[in-house]
């Protein structure tokens, strides 16, 4: 049988399993000396059939421990609702607020920085010629695992004297304190498109090689259709599901 025949069989056999149940999430496989006794392949054989389930996104490999089942619960995320009213006595921050609905376990890293923003968000923004923005970098974790970044920027003029600007999580959220400026976010527009990663999202992200990601741009308006908000996150694909539901009225 060729060899390129004989691969193949070993990641249908190991795909096979996983999508089962049969290998779970945190599960190890048959180290590469028991797949090659078992099939009567070659070292090489084996490596490229577990090259392959790597490239899906399906298993890690790791020096240590060999080869990995991924947990692939994706986050599913409703972006029509993070303008949603959370209840007075407990307010969150959307995401935060988002994955403990799933019964999951958020958290995140945070950067702020007041900056000239990179062209495209300026003119989201519309700001003037070297107009300022603030800038909050999440790195973002699910069950200690980093899931997705969010860059939110926001006009320096309108939440420069704000808790904005301030470093460290806003528990209630952004959105939360811009509606207390006065500049309640009414109306949104998403812009979704995919592609592939940059070298530091990689790292940062620590994605499996061959992983696309999302970049998701959010801006949002006040009363006054003044955009108050452009945030980006960037999500793997492999680890979230977007979901929209519309309701004819």
């Amino acid at each position: 049988m060729a060899r390129s025949t004989l691969y193949q069989q070993v990641a249908s056999d190991l795909r096979r399993a996983i999508y089962s149940g049969d290998l779970g999430p945190g599960d190890q496989l048959p180290t590469e000396a028991g797949l090659m006794s078992s099939y009567g392949v070659s070292r090489n054989t084996v490596r490229l059939a577990l090259g392959e389930l790597v490239n899906e996104g399906l298993i890690s490999r790791t020096p240590r421990r060999g080869s990995i089942v991924r947990d692939r619960r994706p986050l599913l995320m409703y972006p029509q609702r993070e303008l949603t009213p959370q209840p007075a006595s407990a307010p969150r921050e959307a995401f935060g607020f988002a994955v403990s609905q799933e019964g999951r376990e958020p958290s995140q890293v945070i950067e702020v920085s007041i900056v000239e923003p990179p062209e495209e968000i300026a003119i989201r923004l519309e700001l003037p010629d070297g107009g300022l923005a603030v800038v909050r970098r999440r790195l973002r974790f699910v069950d200690g695992q980093p899931y997705n970044t969010n860059d939110s920027y926001f006009p320096h003029a309108l939440v420069g004297d704000s808790e904005i600007v301030r470093p460290g999580d806003i528990v209630r959220g952004a959105n939360r304190v811009l509606e207390e400026l006065g500049h309640p976010q009414v109306r949104v527009v998403d812009d979704i498109s995919a592609r592939m990663p940059t070298p530091t999202e990689s790292a940062r992200l620590e994605l499996e090689p061959g992983t696309p990601v999302v970049e998701y741009v959010r801006v949002g308006y006040d009363a006054d259709d003044v955009p108050v908000r452009v945030a980006v996150s960037v999500l793997p694909a492999d680890k979230h599901l977007i979901r929209y539901e519309l309701e004819r009225r």
